[in-house]
């Protein structure tokens, strides 16, 4: 019979290291094990976690033993000392959250109900990124260069889940797929959400899956920082639109709103001077970046639209290549930053 609890335990020795590391940072990995002061994170070298075995049995994958008290335990028993969730239920959800693995269907009631906030929480995204790899080497970075960027994040603002949960539009149950990993940061640089888009086997692509993509955690007036702002900042909708115009123009500074809806209120930094705005030609682009432009002339920042040939940016860079990209922004960008063309 299937048992979720299970299969959630089974998931949590999978990512054992992840685990460890988002809820025992204080600890490192020492061969097959993570070595920890004890179960209130303290540093030390009494707690040993096991890395590496079998799904279950002797030398289980995720089975942790104290020398110092005798304790002993699984990675939900670790879960549940860090955070003090002392009911069940509680701590699943705790431990669907840390795999990014959506939360169960709750069939409506009759009564009405308070419509919750969607995509989870801060500490909920926090967690999944912390559990995700850095880019170098996975299937996010095949997906990239399938794509024509070369120039990824340089602020580690992309990562790597080999096994992120994906649940089809209106199933209850899910299947761990891998994903590109992307952290949505506030104004003072706090991780407030991630962005998730799930690839395909190979990496040479999207997965086949409904939806493709999505975002959790406080998104609103926030952003996907792929490159740390200076007086100028390059803000538009998607991450590969945007690193579309890194890949054109190296060092240039960018930011991704992931929406229309949300570019239109990213919240701009301070100090800034100049603004372009990257639109995708649709309407709802437009609408987004007059919206953004309103703003931010009010506060006295200097504004330009940057407007692609084609959909967006990564369809210039895919059909046309980075130089031609590049020339066609060099008659967008202003006179003031137009060295930043030569690299």
């Amino acid at each position: 019979m299937y048992s979720e609890t299970e299969d959630l335990v089974r998931d949590l020795a999978e990512n054992a290291e992840g685990v460890c590391r988002a809820y025992l940072p204080a600890g490192r990995r020492e061969g097959s094990y993570w070595i920890v002061g004890d179960l209130q994170n303290n540093p030390g070298r009494s707690l040993f976690v096991r890395l590496t075995g079998p799904a279950s049995g002797p030398g289980a994958a995720g089975k942790f033993t104290d020398g110092a008290t005798g304790e002993h335990g699984d990675l939900l028993d670790i879960i549940r000392a860090r955070t003090g969730i002392t009911r069940f239920p509680d701590l699943l959800v705790e431990a669907r959250a840390h795999l990014g693995r959506p939360q169960p269907v709750v069939p409506d009631r009759q009564e009405p109900r308070k419509a919750k906030a969607p995509g989870g929480t801060p500490a909920a995204a926090a967690r999944l990124f912390a559990a995700s790899n850095p880019i170098t080497g996975t299937l996010a970075e095949i997906y990239l260069r399938s794509r024509g960027i070369t120039q990824f994040s340089a602020n580690g603002a992309l990562r790597f889940h080999p096994k992120c949960w994906h649940r089809e539009e209106g199933q209850t149950r899910s299947t761990p797929r891998p994903a590109m990993i992307a952290a949505v940061t506030d104004g003072a640089g706090a991780l407030q959400g991630v962005h998730r888009t799930w690839l395909a086997p190979d990496g040479k692509g999207k997965a086949d899956v409904d939806p493709q993509r999505r975002a959790m955690g406080h998104l609103l007036g926030n952003a996907v920082k792929l490159t740390s702002q200076d007086d100028i900042l390059v803000v538009g909708e998607g991450i590969e639109t945007m690193l579309s115009l890194s890949e054109a123009i190296p060092g240039l500074p960018v930011w991704a709103a992931l929406s229309s809806g949300h570019l239109g209120v990213v919240q701009l930094p301070e100090g800034l001077k100049r603004l372009y705005i990257a639109i995708d030609r649709d309407p709802a682009g437009q609408r987004a970046a007059e919206k953004l432009s309103a703003r931010a002339s009010e506060v006295g920042v200097r504004v330009r639209v940057l407007e692609p040939r084609l959909g967006d940016f990564n369809d210039d860079l895919r059909a046309n290549g980075k130089d031609a990209l590049r020339q066609h922004l060099a008659g967008q960008i202003g006179p003031e930053d137009r060295h930043r063309l030569l690299g």
